[in-house]
């Protein structure tokens, strides 16, 4: 990996030291040109001309989403961001009184609250299984859980906090060997990691474009596997999503654009495909290495300033390094942080709710490198939490 070019073509890395990017990462050069062009092909010929003009290069960012994850391209919706994704797969499941919803400790609060928004629909009910020693959702336990009443099992694969990289495969072959519905929200994994959903066994996963896949902000995808898309009706719809064949039918798109709409950012859409070919360029299996490195050199370094505390989870925690510095806000760290150039982010504890109130965390730093990042970026890093602890 060439970090130099990879440096020279993110330009803001040279007057910051930016490790926000479980938040928004820094796009590269190619994706900022990517919907820069698109945008000024609008200005100068409109929007439908520019989107027939460029209808093979739109069309090819299914393609590359599908390598991406090692999916079909008709298994793969472009939408505006992860949680729209999610909430589609999820809100296109039917529950009634008395089915069970299975998700993790450290489920993302937006899943979360539609989980209980259709447990007081439905009558459905929520339980969460419980952690191994590891802080990683205990798929033994999962196993001793599931019943003929589960009818879905929803997980966060990376949650926003603590490290944790949840068993997303295990989990997957839990929910293949009993036939149930396996929905894996993998925001904070796309980008950071490979991500392969024949191995992983899920049969929906959301993301986004903008966190460590280094996509513009408002760009998201959603994959649904073939043998349950054909099963699944979007709790919306439109005439793009259903085109209108009599008076009174429509016919549901035989694909999982049936999950999007008609009317959508091109310009975005463009950008996060250059950034999904951009990382398949460099290799997930590269940067997930170089993240790991990068990180664990933070965890090491944190473990060794008196009165800052790692609050990472799991054997082989990711690039999120989440941690407390005593007697400081997590806010005034991170204010305090980009006074000296260095941007950095905060956790909150409804964000994580029940993970958060199980281990009375309070507020937590946030640092997330990326391969972009340099071991002297996370050094100066290192000496501000050390400066902050001994004031």
């Amino acid at each position: 990996m060439d970090i130099g070019r990879i440096r020279a073509e993110t330009p803001a890395t040279a007057r910051r030291a930016y490790m926000h990017n479980a938040g928004a990462a820094l796009m590269p050069v190619p994706v900022v040109e990517a919907v820069k062009a698109h945008v000024d092909l609008e200005a100068e010929i409109g929007g439908y001309h520019a989107a027939a003009e460029e209808h093979g290069r739109i069309e090819a960012v299914y393609d590359s989403v599908a390598r991406l994850l090692n999916a079909h391209r008709d298994e793969i919706a472009l939408v505006e961001n992860a949680t729209v994704a999610w909430q589609m797969a999820f809100y296109s499941l039917t529950f009634g009184p008395g089915d069970r919803i299975l998700t993790a400790e450290a489920e993302y609060a937006a899943n979360y609250v539609a989980f209980l928004q259709v447990a007081r629909r439905t009558g459905a009910v929520i339980e969460v299984v419980p952690s191994d020693g590891t802080g990683a959702l205990d798929v033994a336990a999962l196993e001793r859980m599931v019943d003929d009443r589960v009818k879905l099992i929803a997980i966060t694969w990376v949650p926003t906090n603590g490290g944790l990289v949840n068993p997303a495969e295990a989990v997957g072959r839990v929910a293949r060997a009993h036939g149930i519905p396996y929905l894996l929200d993998a925001c904070q994994a796309v980008g950071q990691m490979p991500v392969d959903v024949a191995a992983i066994g899920c049969d929906m996963l959301s993301a986004t474009g903008r966190k460590f896949l280094r996509g513009p902000r408002g760009t998201g995808f959603l994959y649904v596997r073939r043998p349950l898309l054909e099963r699944l009706e979007p709790p919306m719809i439109d005439h793009y999503a259903a085109p209108w064949v009599a008076r009174d039918r429509y016919e549901l798109r035989p694909d999982a654009r049936r999950f999007e709409n008609w009317e959508n950012n091109y310009a975005a859409r463009l950008g996060m495909g250059v950034a999904v070919d951009y990382a398949l360029a460099l290799g997930l299996d590269a940067i997930r290495d170089r993240c790991r490195l990068l990180a664990g050199r933070l965890r090491a370094g944190l473990a060794e300033v008196p009165g800052a505390v790692v609050r990472d989870l799991g054997r082989d925690p990711s690039a999120i390094v989440s941690f407390t510095v005593e007697g400081r806000d997590a806010d005034a760290v991170v204010a305090g942080a980009l006074a000296q150039g260095i941007t950095i982010g905060a956790s909150k504890p409804p964000s994580t709710r029940i993970d958060a109130e199980r281990r009375h965390l309070p507020p937590v730093v946030r640092a997330s490198p990326h391969y972009y990042n340099t071991e002297a970026e996370v050094d100066r890093l290192l000496a501000f939490v050390r400066s902050v602890a001994r004031d």
